[in-house]
C-alpha cells in the first residue's frame, strides 16, 4: 500500500511539471511581445525585459505559496496597451507617471481582494460586463496585431482603414508566421506561439529583414536596474484620479473573469485573487504594466495541472529564460504580431458566454467590446458600457435586475467620461 501511494504521487508530480512546462510554453511570448508594446511607451527594453521575467517569477511563486493554483502570473495583454497606448499615449502621462498610476491601482485592487468586498463585488457586478471586457481587450489586440504586421494601414480620406502592401517583405513575413502558429495551436503543439516567433526570427534574419521594428539588443549588465519607483508628480490631479480609477476597474473585473474561467476548483477563487492582487502591485516597482492571471494557463490545466507546483514550474522556466535574452533582438515584429492577433481572438471567446438574446445585457457588453479598439482606449470602453446599463435595463423595463453597487458604478463612470470631456 505504502508503495502504491509514492508511485501515485510521483505520477502526480510528474502530471504538474509537464502542465507547469505547457503553461510556460504558451506564453512565453510575452517575454517579448510585452517589452516591445511598452517600447512604445518609451519603456527602454533593458528594463521592460528584465521586468517581465521577474514579475512573472514573482507572480508565479506567489500563485504557489499563497493559493496552490495552476494559474500563471504575467503583465498582462491588454493591460500593457492600456499602459502605453491610454496613459502614455492618450492621456499624455510619462511611462514613470503611468507607473505611479499602476502602483496606486494595484493598491487598491489589492484593498479589494483583501476585504469582502471582491465577493460582493464579483455577485454584483453583471457577468456580460465582465466578459465584454475581456473581448473589448481582446479585439483591441487584434487591431494592434493587424497594425504592427502591416496587414492593415490608414486608409486615408476613402475609409477608416485599409489592406497593407501585400507585396512587402514585412507583410509577407507576419503572413507566413500567422499560417504557422494557427497550424500549431489548432494542433495544440506545446510551445507553439514560441517555435513561430523563433521560425519567422530565424527567416527574417536570413532575408536581411531582422531590423523590421523588432527589439534592439539588451544589455545584461542591466539586470539591477530594473526596480523603479514611479514618478508621483501627477498624484493630485484629476486626470490621475481618472486613469487610477480606469486601471482599477480593468485589474479588479478582467481578474474576476479570468480565474472564475480558468480555475477547475471555485474554493480556491479567493487566495488566487489575492495572490493575483499582491503580484499586480508589485509589478508596478519592477518597470512594468500590471500582471494578471494569463489566459495562457488553461494549457497547463488542460495538461493534468491542478496544484501550485505548475505555477512554481513555470515561475522557474522564466527565471531560466534570463539566458535567452541576448537573441531577442533578431525578434521583429513580423514575428510577434501574428501572436498578438491569436490571442486577441482567445479573449474574444468570451463573447460566447453574453446572452445574446437579451438585448439589455447585450447592448452595454457590445458598446464595451466596440468602442475599446475604436477609440483605442479601454476605459472609454468601460464607461460607455458600464454607464449604459442602467439605462438600457430601465428603457426595457428591467430594474429589478439593477443593484445599487451597478447604479453607483455607472455613476462614477460618467463622472469619468464627464471629467475627461472636460480636460
Amino acid at each position: 500500500m505504502t508503495e502504491k501511494k509514492k508511485f501515485t504521487g510521483s505520477i502526480k508530480l510528474s502530471t504538474e511539471l509537464i502542465a507547469g512546462a505547457t503553461s510556460f510554453f504558451a506564453i512565453a511570448y510575452i517575454i517579448i511581445v510585452n517589452p516591445i508594446i511598452l517600447k512604445d511607451a518609451g519603456v527602454p527594453p533593458d528594463l521592460s525585459i528584465f521586468a517581465t521575467i521577474f514579475a512573472s517569477v514573482l507572480g508565479c511563486v506567489l500563485m504557489y505559496f499563497l493559493a496552490d493554483a495552476p494559474i500563471i502570473i504575467t503583465p498582462g495583454m491588454g493591460v500593457n496597451a492600456f499602459f502605453t497606448y491610454t496613459l502614455v499615449q492618450t492621456m499624455k502621462f510619462t511611462w514613470q507617471q503611468a507607473l505611479a498610476v499602476c502602483t496606486v491601482s494595484g493598491f487598491f485592487y489589492l484593498l479589494v481582494a483583501l476585504t469582502p468586498l471582491s465577493k460582493f463585488l464579483a455577485n454584483a457586478i453583471p457577468a456580460s460586463l465582465k466578459h465584454g471586457i475581456t473581448a473589448g481587450i481582446g479585439l483591441f489586440l487584434v487591431v494592434l496585431g493587424l497594425e504592427k504586421a502591416r496587414l492593415i494601414r490608414s486608409g486615408g480620406q476613402r475609409s477608416l482603414l485599409a489592406v497593407g502592401d501585400l507585396t512587402s517583405t514585412p507583410v509577407l513575413l507576419a503572413l507566413f508566421c500567422l499560417v504557422l502558429t494557427l497550424v500549431l495551436y489548432m494542433r495544440k503543439v506545446p510551445g507553439g506561439f514560441v517555435i513561430g516567433i523563433i521560425a519567422t526570427s530565424l527567416l527574417a534574419f536570413f532575408l536581411g529583414a531582422s531590423d523590421q521594428g523588432g527589439m534592439p539588443n539588451v544589455n545584461l549588465a542591466s539586470l539591477g536596474d530594473f526596480i523603479r519607483v514611479g514618478d508621483f508628480s501627477q498624484a493630485f490631479t484629476v486626470k490621475f484620479a481618472i486613469a487610477v480609477f480606469s486601471l482599477t476597474m480593468i485589474l479588479v473585473f478582467e481578474s474576476m473573469g479570468l480565474l472564475q474561467g480558468l480555475l477547475t476548483d471555485p474554493g480556491s477563487f479567493d487566495r488566487a485573487y489575492k495572490a493575483s492582487a499582491l503580484a499586480a502591485l508589485c509589478s508596478s516597482f519592477m518597470g512594468t504594466s500590471p500582471t494578471v492571471a494569463a489566459a495562457e494557463s488553461a494549457a497547463g490545466i488542460e495538461s493534468g495541472g491542478r496544484t501550485g507546483i505548475s505555477a512554481l514550474t513555470a515561475g522557474l522556466l522564466f527565471l531560466l529564460s534570463l539566458f535567452f535574452i541576448p537573441f531577442l533582438g533578431y525578434v521583429p515584429n513580423a514575428a510577434v504580431a501574428p501572436v498578438i492577433i491569436i490571442t486577441g481572438a482567445l479573449m474574444m471567446e468570451q463573447i460566447g458566454q453574453i446572452d445574446l438574446t437579451d438585448f439589455s445585457e447585450w447592448f452595454p457588453a457590445f458598446l464595451i467590446i466596440v468602442l475599446i479598439p475604436l477609440t483605442g482606449s479601454i476605459s472609454t470602453g468601460l464607461a460607455f458600457g458600464f454607464a449604459s446599463y442602467p439605462l438600457v435595463k430601465f428603457a426595457a423595463k428591467k430594474t429589478g435586475e439593477l443593484s445599487w453597487t451597478m447604479l453607483i458604478l455607472a455613476g462614477l463612470f460618467l463622472l469619468q467620461l464627464v471629467a475627461g470631456a472636460l480636460l
